[in-house]
């Protein structure tokens, strides 16, 4: 088993990589809107289907890629709750759904904001996007492996193992 600071140091250069490549074909597909937008959007798409994800018979019954979560279903997030978790301030997450809201890809439900199932710009069901996911999956599965991560595992570190930061 490898030490604590070199699984932490693949990991990390790994799925940062992923991250970014993800997020670069995000803005490339959807290039007329601003990435902060975007970002907002797809914070909020997470947000509406975690208990789709959290639910094994819901995830499987919307698994297919022609399967859209109906917005009856998704669980609606708060401006605040938005704000926090983007650390953004309130009144750029508020100023920023209002135009959202106006483009009809965000709807207000009682339970918060959600990404409308019938959205123009297909967010939450672009079938392109979902392909490219899973290249870039497929490739960040492949780099964990080829440095020596097969799986959840490889990830525990040895005892006694320690890190190889200096102390001051």
């Amino acid at each position: 088993m490898r030490n604590t600071s070199d699984v932490i140091r693949a990991v990390s250069r790994h799925t940062l990589a992923y991250m970014l490549f993800s997020i670069s074909e995000m803005f490339r597909h959807y290039d007329e809107f601003d990435p902060l937008d975007l970002l907002i959007v797809h914070a909020i798409l997470n947000a509406n289907v975690i208990n789709v994800m959290n639910d094994p018979s819901l995830d499987e019954s919307f698994s297919s890629i022609h399967a859209v979560e109906p917005d009856a279903i998704k669980q609606g997030v708060s401006r605040a709750a938005l704000s926090r978790f983007l650390s953004l301030p309130l009144e750029t997450v508020r100023r920023r759904v209002t135009g959202l809201k106006k483009r009809k890809i965000l709807a207000e439900t009682k339970a918060g904001l959600i990404v409308t199932e019938q959205n123009a710009f297909r967010f939450g069901n672009n079938h392109e996007l979902q392909k490219t996911n899973m290249l870039l999956l497929t490739k960040l599965l492949r780099d964990l492996k080829r440095s020596g991560i097969n799986g959840p595992d490889d990830l525990r570190v040895r005892k006694g193992a320690t890190s190889t930061r200096k102390a001051k």
